[in-house]
């Protein structure tokens, strides 16, 4: 039987993430963010080498931190640029459930210009996630209306 190249369940892209704490990341990430443990690997020192959380259909991959391999979080680099997105049914519900666990709230929900019905969290590894539910879909020119409107500078009297 040939191995298939894409895991399945996968897509192409899969994002994968380091945090101090991955058992505790993935506790946290199932109570806060819906997720289901898919696997687990510990190595030595009973590190998470590698391990898999689903959020809806999407994976995520995981590991501990181990610096001596260059292996760092957001906290041990003074934060990161990466954000996650997740989209869902009732965001008012997820926005409660992950703040209610302890997320810190970035950007608060709330209806935005671009049709989502969005907010950011920063959750305690470090990693931001944007809670979102589309609400309208907006043609290409709806949206640069409403992103011209939204950014638009009061003119000086």
């Amino acid at each position: 039987m040939a191995v298939k190249p894409i895991p399945a369940g996968h897509g192409t892209v899969t994002a994968s993430i380091i945090v101090a704490g991955a058992a505790k990341a993935i506790d946290w990430y199932k109570k806060a963010l819906g997720a289901e443990e898919v696997s687990r690997f510990e190595g030595p020192n009973r590190r998470i080498m590698h391990a898999e959380i689903k959020i809806g259909d999407s994976y995520i991959m995981m590991g501990d931190e181990v610096p001596e391999y260059g292996a760092r979080g957001p906290e041990m680099l003074g934060g990161t640029p990466v954000s996650f997105f997740i989209y869902g049914p009732n965001v008012d519900a997820a926005w409660k459930r992950a703040v209610d666990a302890g997320a810190k709230v970035g950007m608060p929900l709330a209806d935005q210009f671009w049709g989502d019905r969005a907010g950011s969290i920063t959750d305690p590894f470090g990693h931001t996630w944007w809670l979102a539910q589309r609400m309208k879909e907006l043609t290409p020119e709806e949206l640069r209306k409403a992103a011209d409107a939204a950014f638009a500078q009061p003119t000086a009297p």
